[in-house]
Parts: C-alpha cells; sequence; structure tokens
C-alpha cells in the first residue's frame, strides 16, 4: 500500500494548503480536524481532482487522550504513515488573565502535548517506512517573549526546542524532524487569537499566503532540514531578537499587541 501523510488542523490554513499541494504530487493523505463537512468535502475534492486515497478523523486534539485514539484509528486501519505533520494550533491574545484558565490549558494542549504524544505514538509506524518524516508548524514568535501574545509564544518556543533536540536524537535513523516556523501568513489565526486592530494591521504589512507558507514546509520537509523560518523579515526579525537585548525586544512588541 502506498504510504499516507499525517496531517494535522487540515480543514484550513496552512494545514488544507499543504494538502492541497501534496495531493497534487499524487500523495495519499489522512487529514485531521474538528470539522466534519469541512473535512469530508476537502477529502472527497482532493480524491476526485488527484485520484489519490484521502481519509479522515474528525477529532478535537485538544482533549487528554486524542492521540490514543489517533493510533487506534491509524491502527485499526493500517495506514502505512511516511510523515506526520504537526499542524494543527491556536493562540489567545490579550492579557494573560482576560481568559480563563482551562483556555490557556486547552492551548498548551493542542500546541505542545498534542504533538508530543502523537510523535511518540506514531514514530514506531514512521520507522517502518525506508525514510520517514516529522514537520512540526511552529511560530517567528517562538524566537522570543510576545507580551499579548504570552502563553501562544512560549508554547511554540517549546515545540521549536522539541523538534530541534528530537532531531539530533534520530540524526541517524530514518526519520528526519523539521520545524517550520511562519510568519504572519494570510489566516484565520488573528479572529481565533483575538489579536487587535493595531497588530493585525502591522502585521497585514507582512502577511505570507498559507500556498507560499505550504510551499516552503514541504520543501523543508523533504529536503530533511532542522529548521526554517518563512520569510526574509521572519529570518531578520528572529536574528534581531537574538541580537538585541531581550527587554528591547519585549517592549517593541508590546507595543503592538497592547489593546
Amino acid at each position: 500500500m502506498k504510504p499516507y501523510v499525517l496531517i494535522t488542523g487540515a480543514s484550513k490554513g496552512i494545514g488544507k494548503a499543504m494538502a492541497e499541494l501534496l495531493a497534487k504530487q499524487k500523495t495519499n493523505l489522512l487529514l485531521l480536524a474538528r470539522s466534519e463537512q469541512i473535512l469530508d468535502n476537502l477529502a472527497k475534492d482532493l480524491m476526485i481532482k488527484h485520484e489519490i486515497d484521502v481519509q479522515y478523523l474528525v477529532i478535537d486534539l485538544a482533549k487528554i487522550n486524542a492521540a490514543e485514539t489517533v493510533l487506534q484509528w491509524v491502527q485499526s486501519h493500517q495506514f502505512p504513515i511516511q510523515a506526520l505533520i504537526n499542524n494543527a494550533g491556536y493562540g489567545l491574545s490579550g492579557a494573560f488573565q482576560k481568559y480563563p484558565l482551562a483556555q490557556h490549558v486547552d492551548m498548551m494542549q493542542l500546541n505542545m502535548a498534542a504533538p508530543v504524544q502523537l510523535t511518540y505514538l506514531l514514530l514506531p509506524i514512521l520507522q517502518q517506512q525506508p525514510k520517514g518524516y516529522i514537520l512540526n508548524i511552529a511560530s517567528a514568535a517562538a524566537y522570543q517573549a510576545v507580551p499579548g501574545l504570552t502563553l501562544y509564544a512560549a508554547t511554540k518556543s517549546f515545540l521549536l526546542s522539541f523538534s530541534r533536540g528530537l532531531q539530533h536524537e534520530l540524526k541517524k535513523s530514518n526519520i528526519s524532524v523539521t520545524v517550520v516556523c511562519p510568519g504572519a501568513t494570510d489566516t484565520d489565526f488573528p479572529n481565533r487569537a483575538q489579536v487587535g486592530l493595531k497588530a493585525q494591521k502591522a502585521a497585514a504589512r507582512l502577511n505570507m499566503s498559507a500556498n507560499e507558507v505550504a510551499a516552503l514546509a514541504i520543501k523543508a520537509m523533504y529536503a530533511a532540514k532542522t529548521e526554517k523560518i518563512t520569510g526574509f523579515i521572519n529570518q531578520l526579525g528572529a536574528f534581531t531578537a537574538w541580537l538585541l537585548p531581550k527587554k528591547w525586544i519585549e517592549n517593541a512588541v508590546a507595543k503592538i499587541y497592547q489593546e
């Protein structure tokens, strides 16, 4: 059986763009997201257009036992998986105390725990392939503290560090680990995160399309690159965050996300 690529958060944004790009490359897909209608329509469309097999699982990865459910689904259908793309995630913009604790915990579960759990559980299946890939979608926010996106940036810093460490551990194996850090991207992120108008206007000047980010991400994954920051401005921003005193960067960023 031809192997599959599993994509979380596949119903919209970068996840959907990656699914469409991989489908054009005649790659079988396993799509995960919360919206059954969107997933069903997408799966049917990709199968008809590209003559591939597309299966989907409706699931909320913020739930504690979601990763085990994914593993059971994969095992019950004996899907051979060549690549795991941990793309699902979201942010919360504004003061830390603006949101109930449960929302913060859900975000941490989705942005950090779910990728770790899926990686751990699916790694043995990936290792059965001649070559396997893990792609984690982090954020340009991973390179510094971001007041106003405090916990979101912290979760992406975790994912960046986890990905780099795991890549080093697996560098002599058949599995490569890639982490991609997009900056402002034309997706639904600002609405979901409740980003203020000032920050939305600032980001709009730097926006990349989801298709552009998806293409760079897939290329980096198959090239077995450890880390990829999408866009020159975002690369420059990460370098600046490393070079300058952290308080300078945090003060500048805080002014953008002040409500």
